[in-house]
């Protein structure tokens, strides 16, 4: 801020609760938590959803829309501000159950007044309260849309979303999923004029899609203590020396000299007849028929052993995490008052007894000298006095440090 003024950028970065450096207030890059995404499953759901996209808008519209392919990709909200209007209609529906997560959509105003005329046949100017109703209808029929086809595939019960809530703000003012999440853009086209419109689908929501399109492996659904210990066994087989919990079971140990026996799991059972005290063991062991010195193993081998695991506890945290200390969102609605201070000065009781009209009463602020501005009584920038049709307000020129706003407190 070298002259005074307040860009853009750096607006956007106070709304966010990230530094102009690019570091929150916990002192960590970014502003939330991270994912590993399946885009191709989510870009498949797209691809299905395309058709419907086009068609649930030409029967909202009576128009003859045209939906091109959708782009899946991952993205955050600092991405997201480069591609949108500077003033953009974003739609809140986030899932609620069966899946839960943020879900948001995002047009342009003009999109939006262009659907409110096709609907209603009625011409309108500015977003009001009637174009944001159609635009959260129409919007509701897409996620009903989604919500089916998700269904089709992954049969979640109960799968629903909240209502959708339309507002129309600055793009720096919508409140977008935390950390990186996927966003999904559905090109339109009406008589030659193109149109997006975006839908922002946050972290956890786009993983319980992901799982219930059955995009996931299914190792990876897996917990940890399900994984510990298991390992492939090479080309089919594996010795008896390396087989999970089985490496000290009685007599197996030492077998005759046999103590890696290779043998094949998947062979047939073969001629095995006579095993000492091993008559009935249920386990593929190639042709082997007689194996003297075994006959009391101790155990049934047709059961299947199980690989017991020490249970790993996961550590506590007593703190928030970065996302959630950085997370300024949460109270963006919280309502602070703000005033604006032309100066002070201390008065006896005998002066201030002795006032009346036309009394001039003189400040500590020289005339043209910047104002201060305060929330909630503290002080947090300065400005000069400025008039807007007939009313006063106050032009931002320079807004105070975190330290002297801190200093402000003491």
């Amino acid at each position: 801020m070298s002259d005074g003024a307040i860009s853009q950028d750096e607006i956007d970065a106070l709304l966010s609760g990230v530094a102009i450096d690019g570091l929150n207030s916990s002192g960590h890059v970014g502003n939330g938590p991270t994912y590993n995404f399946d885009i191709p499953t989510l870009q498949k759901l797209a691809d299905d959803l395309q058709p419907k996209v086009e068609e649930n808008i030409n029967k909202t519209t009576s128009a003859s829309f045209t939906c091109d392919k959708p782009v899946v990709e991952e993205s955050n909200r600092d991405r997201v501000l480069s591609k949108l209007p500077e003033v953009v209609i974003g739609v809140v529906a986030d899932y609620n159950q069966g899946i839960k997560g943020s879900h948001l959509y995002l047009l342009a105003p003009e999109f939006a007044l262009k659907i409110f005329q096709l609907v209603s046949s009625e011409e309108a100017t500015e977003v009001d309260d009637m174009v944001l109703s159609v635009v959260s209808e129409f919007i509701a029929t897409l996620i009903s849309a989604e919500i089916t086809q998700i269904d089709s595939v992954g049969k979640v019960p109960g799968l629903a979303y909240a209502t959708p809530e339309s507002i129309n703000e600055s793009k720096a003012m919508i409140m977008f999923p935390q950390g990186d999440f996927v966003l999904a853009s559905y090109p339109l086209t009406l008589d030659g004029k193109a149109y997006t419109l975006w839908e922002c689908i946050g972290g956890d929501a786009a993983e319980g899609i992901t799982k219930a399109l059955g995009g996931e492996d299914d190792a990876a659904a897996l917990s940890p203590i399900d994984l510990g210990g298991m390992e492939a066994p090479a080309s089919g087989s594996a010795s008896m020396g390396q087989m999970g919990g089985m490496q000290n079971m009685g007599g197996m140990q030492q077998m005759g000299g046999m103590q890696n026996m290779g043998m094949n799991m998947g062979m047939p059972m073969g001629g095995m007849q006579q095993m000492g005290g091993m008559q009935n063991m249920g386990m593929p062991m190639g042709g082997m028929q007689q194996m003297g010195g075994m006959p009391n193993m101790g155990m049934n081998m047709g059961m299947n052993v199980p690989n017991v695991q020490q249970l790993q506890y996961p550590s506590l945290q007593t703190g928030m995490n970065a996302g959630e200390q950085g997370n300024i969102s949460l109270i963006m609605d919280v309502f602070m008052e703000m005033t604006v201070e032309l100066g002070r000065t201390k008065k006896s009781i005998k002066d201030i007894l002795g006032m009346g009209e036309g009394t001039i009463i003189e400040l500590d602020k020289l005339a043209g000298e910047p104002v201060d501005i305060l929330v909630n009584h503290k002080p947090i920038a300065k400005g000069e006095v400025v008039v807007i049709d007939e009313n006063f307000g106050v032009r931002v020129t320079e807004i105070l440090s975190p330290m002297e706003r801190v200093n402000e407190l003491n």
